[in-house]
């Protein structure tokens, strides 16, 4: 194997080998063994404090971002974030909720087929009627209206983030609605009402509230927690810190607009990539990368770029150092827009 190809792992030639046992850990960002980890049940706590801590140290505000979000804090209004891809929209919501111990962020990532009602619950019909058929099958009288079949419409029923965000609390929950700008023409005016009022009726609980003990139901929350909702309806105490996040693919509707406080995060400087770096992968990683981050920030200039991008040419050059460093780094760090 010729030195020009010592980084490959796989060679291409068509003859089995143990190459994979060179291949380095991942990059940070790409590592879900530590996610695994935590799925286990063993200091999971921890870990996901960890990965708050993580996130909150990548986030170095500016003075202007620093006011808006305040602002947001003290006038409980949603925080329209916008800006180029990889510009720290989403990481803001986790560094706000680290730093004042807020919990874990609820995010509800937008597509184009996102309903207001993705957001605030979901309720499994048909998995309810099935258990009702089959129950009714393997007992005689366990049919629909026997005791249990009411109060047990709550296992049924899974509160969205945005649902979870609005369930009463002493201190608020941070919800991160990430690229709003992606979602169908009608879901930001949906959104209007909630985020004004600050509840929302669940009517299939509504419908059987007076069969329920105390007029409640125990559903399940977005991040797995079974609490109470009262009469079918979800009424916030703290209003959540809610950051909504768009690339800038499109306008919002003025009535969003007049209900959001707006950031505008600009270009990152040289610094603020370099800590961002940094946080990502160390200093000697950031150190051995500057010639990169200034050539991303000179192409920045003219192309639409995203900073994983740049995260990831690093890593590469860094890690697996291929003779043809610059070429690959270029290779992996592409415009995003169509040439001008």
């Amino acid at each position: 194997m010729t030195e020009s190809s010592e980084w490959l792992i796989y060679r291409g030639a068509g003859e089995p080998h143990e190459g994979i046992e060179r291949l380095p850990a991942p990059p940070p960002w790409r590592d879900f063994s530590s996610r695994n980890a935590a799925d286990s049940g063993d200091g999971s706590e921890d870990r996901r404090l960890g990965a708050h801590r993580h996130l909150a140290e990548l986030h170095r505000p500016g003075a202007e971002e620093l006011e808006m979000i305040n602002a947001a804090l003290y006038l409980r209004r949603p925080l329209l974030v916008t800006g180029s891809p990889g510009a720290g929209k989403s990481t803001l919501a986790h560094s706000v909720a680290y730093e004042l111990g807020l919990g874990n962020v609820l995010r509800w990532s937008v597509v184009s087929r996102s309903t207001l009602l993705d957001g605030l619950y979901h309720y499994d019909a048909i998995a309810r009627l099935q258990d009702v058929q089959i129950a009714a099958q393997g007992a005689a009288g366990a049919a629909a209206g026997t005791p249990g079949a009411v109060e047990g419409i709550g296992s049924y029923i899974r509160l969205g983030p945005l649902g979870t965000a609005l369930l009463p609390s002493d201190t608020p929950r941070v919800l991160l609605i990430d690229e709003l700008d992606k979602s169908d023409i009608d879901l930001p005016n949906d959104l209007l009402n909630v985020l004004e009022e600050g509840e929302f009726a669940i009517p299939e609980l509504q419908r059987i509230a007076d069969r329920l003990p105390n007029g409640e139901a125990e559903v399940l929350t977005a991040d797995g927690v079974k609490v109470k909702v009262r009469d079918g309806r979800v009424r916030c105490n703290a209003f959540p810190f809610v950051v909504l996040t768009s690339n800038g693919e499109r306008n919002f509707p003025a009535p969003l607009m007049r209900r959001c406080i707006h950031l505008e995060l600009g270009r990152p400087d040289h610094s603020r990539l370099a800590t961002f770096v940094r946080a990502h992968l160390g200093h000697e990683a950031a150190r051995a990368g500057d010639d990169l981050i200034g050539r991303f920030l000179e192409r920045s200039r003219s192309e639409l770029l995203a900073t994983d991008q740049l995260l990831n040419a690093i890593y590469l050059t860094d890690a697996a150092a291929p003779p043809s460093r610059d070429r690959l780094a270029d290779m992996l760090i592409q415009r995003l827009d169509p040439p001008r």
